[in-house]
């Protein structure tokens, strides 16, 4: 197939993490110097071939990009990702149904409290995830923020799927690249599609430069995530 493009990797050059889509993507934010940018942010990844679909390019695709931005734009030190999380929603709503241990009575007293729901109203998560627009109601929202994180991240960092790997395709693919999980983006795409892949939640998986083959080969050899400090102390609140 020469001279047909096999796959695209869109970039935005920022300074600092990008940590929400919409404001990552608006056409009219501030248009910076793109030789003054700290920041390669790869916010979409997609095969130019229908034929092409689900077929792996091979480890470091990522690398790949990273050495030519590298060589066009000097300033670049950080090169990351915002990512969706399209397994997240469906996994939950699965989970919640199934396991009454996810969330804790603290949790559950306090989301209770916030929502004016009695105990006969049911598992009141679920309730408040069913309900339209409660992301838009700021108290309701703070309440479930932290619960939603650290499901989450149990999600990305502890849920598995086929042989072992991570059980959200995504994650899979960016820590076969070599990336770690560095941070996750409460309201990252709180539009109807964001909302019904994962609530709302974004990621940005981020591709060290000096780690990109120790992790790659952490995950495909011994199927360990790395991520970040601030994530692992995620599981624990």
């Amino acid at each position: 197939m020469p001279d047909e493009p096999l796959i695209f990797v869109e970039v935005a050059l920022v300074n600092g993490l990008a940590g929400n889509v919409q404001e990552l993507l608006d056409e009219d934010a501030p248009v910076i110097d793109p030789n003054d940018a700290d920041t390669a942010i790869f916010y979409s990844i997609s095969n130019a071939q229908k034929g092409l679909a689900g077929i792996s390019f091979g480890g470091f695709l990522i690398k790949r990009v990273v050495d030519v931005l590298q060589s066009e734009f000097h300033g670049l030190k950080t090169f990351s990702t915002l990512s969706p999380i399209p397994g997240f929603r469906a996994w939950l709503d699965e989970a919640l149904n199934g396991e009454k241990s996810l969330i804790i009575e603290p949790d559950i007293t306090a989301l209770r409290d916030v929502a004016g729901l009695t105990g006969e109203s049911g598992d009141p998560l679920q309730v408040i995830l069913a309900t339209e627009n409660w992301v838009e109601d700021e108290t309701i929202s703070s309440a479930v923020e932290p619960i939603l994180m650290r499901l989450c991240t149990r999600y990305l960092l502890k849920e598995k799927g086929r042989s072992g790997r991570a059980k959200d395709p995504v994650a899979h693919f960016h820590l076969t690249n070599g990336a770690q999980v560095e941070r996750l983006c409460w309201k990252g795409n709180a539009s109807e599609a964001g909302m019904s892949r994962s609530y709302g939640l974004m990621v940005n998986y981020l591709y060290r430069l000096d780690k990109i083959e120790e992790n790659h080969e952490s995950y495909t050899g011994e199927l360990k995530i790395k991520a970040s400090s601030n994530v692992n102390r995620l599981l624990k609140n």
